[in-house]
């Protein structure tokens, strides 16, 4: 099965790496907890980064320094209101839809995910997994 480049067209080597190349990076925007936790967050609706702070329990640097990836990969917008910024998410539906696909893939692989060497320390911590999969 080939793989679909951005721009939609399907073909050799090159378009299959740069479709995967695209699919990685857009992985790693979500790749961590806290830029998932805000995406599903601001499903619900636009917030400032203060409101954002409340609801993570997070440092206001540290959810500005997620907002900013998010941002930089196209997933989340923000309009200025006053001195503050309301972010929201770019494309709502296709986020949800990626996070709906996610949970359901989970629970299909009975989250083996959590047990991948791979897997980062922090999610296998919260999971009381080691590295080695006990």
């Amino acid at each position: 099965m080939a793989i679909t480049t951005i721009n939609g067209d399907t073909g050799g080597p090159l378009d299959e790496a740069l479709a995967a190349t695209a699919a990685a990076c857009l992985f790693r925007g979500m790749s961590d907890p806290s830029r998932v936790a805000i995406l599903q967050h601001l499903l619900l609706g636009e917030h400032k980064v203060a409101e954002l702070t409340e609801h993570l329990g997070l440092a206001q640097s540290t959810v500005s320094k997620h907002l900013a990836c998010l941002r930089d990969c196209g997933l989340v917008t923000s309009r200025p209101v006053g001195r503050a910024s309301m972010f929201a998410v770019r494309h709502p539906d296709a986020v949800a839809k990626v996070l709906a696909v996610a949970e359901e893939l989970l629970a299909l692989t009975d989250d083996a995910v959590m047990r991948c060497s791979t897997a980062s320390p922090a999610a296998r911590g919260n999971r009381g997994l080691t590295g080695d999969g006990r």
